[in-house]
């Protein structure tokens, strides 16, 4: 058997606001449900459950998320990341340079989500 991951948990301050923000962006339906965490189908092997299971003090740490994307899906994601009006750059240490990036022969990008994960698209790994 292939291990898969199947599911993780993203932490955030409003789960439904960061699952509504995950599912636009990415395209993806969000389907509330009355269940604990407000999770969002990713693919059909993959679900991020987001949980806002923190006191508004409560730091929590924020991650890196990367997902490989063909090139049509990057120009479908990267122009709502745009039409947003979100800050975007080419490299992990600085997410706000306003450029892309060419790794591997590809295209990539990192912008941050409303809880400050920093997410990650790239064409080739």
């Amino acid at each position: 058997m292939t291990i898969e991951l199947n599911h993780t948990i993203v932490p955030a301050r409003d789960k439904k606001t960061s699952a509504r923000f995950f599912a636009h962006i990415f395209g993806v339906p969000y389907e509330p449900s009355g269940e604990f965490f407000a999770p969002v189908r990713v693919n059909d092997r993959l679900t991020l459950d987001f949980d806002d299971d923190y006191s508004p003090d409560e730091r929590f740490d924020v991650h890196h998320y990367a997902f490989h994307v063909s090139e049509d899906e990057f120009d479908a994601i990267f122009a709502r990341v745009q039409e947003a009006g979100l800050a975007y750059g080419s490299e992990p240490g600085n997410p706000g340079n306003g450029t892309l990036n060419g790794w591997n022969g590809g295209r990539g990008v990192y912008f941050r989500d409303p809880g400050g994960h920093l997410l990650e698209l790239l064409t080739r790994p």
